[in-house]
């Protein structure tokens, strides 16, 4: 899969939580609206039953826009909603598995790396793109091993031809750099489901990308 199969450049991932008390729904709505190209369901502590409910109502505003929904390591959520894929790291369900599942042959599958080893193993064959997780280290995501930076994405872009979904501390500040270092896509949380202004938080970050 070459990067005009994954067409995204600014990839939201949604939480409720992430939303500080904000209806989240709303702020997906305003985060398409202001340039969000793809958008990742990811709920860590829920029920399953919570899980599909909001993935069922978020999947109706992806729809209405023609927005790709990810679900975020729960392969029942994701045939349930029909999602457009599922995104997996190194404890969850394996992509070489889940690619064998007739459901998930047509799906996006997203994988995160910790290890430049990652990049030759079999679970990289069978993805869509990776997640370069955390570029840049946050208190969202404190069980991860490598803060790869700058050169860590430089580094994998020499060596895969994958898509590359950065995430980790992604701001207006830095978004440039990291497309330049050789991302494809930018993966952002508290930047815009944190922000006073979602839509006008992704309407800038797209319009840095882009530049």
């Amino acid at each position: 899969m070459n990067s005009h199969s994954f067409p995204y450049q600014l990839y939201l991932v949604i939480s409720e939580a992430d939303c500080v008390g904000r209806d989240f729904l709303k702020v997906a709505e305003q985060a398409i609206l202001g340039g969000v190209d793809i958008i990742q369901l990811r709920e860590k502590k829920i029920s399953s039953d919570e899980f599909l409910r909001k993935a069922l109502q978020l999947i109706e505003i992806t729809h209405k826009y023609n927005i790709p929904l990810i679900i975020n390591d729960h392969i029942e959520v994701t045939k349930r909603t029909n999602a457009a894929g599922i995104h997996v790291g190194n404890s969850d369900a394996e992509p070489t598995y889940l690619r064998q599942q007739p459901f998930f042959q047509n799906k996006i599958i997203g994988y995160s790396i910790e290890y430049l080893s990652q990049l030759a193993n079999e679970q990289t064959a069978a993805s869509d793109y990776l997640g370069i997780s955390p570029v840049f280290r946050t208190n969202t995501k404190t069980d991860t091993i490598t803060e790869w930076g700058l050169e860590g994405i430089t580094t994998i872009r020499q060596l895969t031809p994958k898509p590359l979904v950065a995430i980790g501390n992604i701001h207006l500040a830095n978004a440039k750099d990291i497309m330049k270092a050789g991302a494809d896509c930018i993966a952002v949380v508290s930047a815009i489901c944190g922000a006073d202004d979602p839509e006008k938080a992704a309407y800038e970050l797209k319009n840095e990308i882009l530049k």
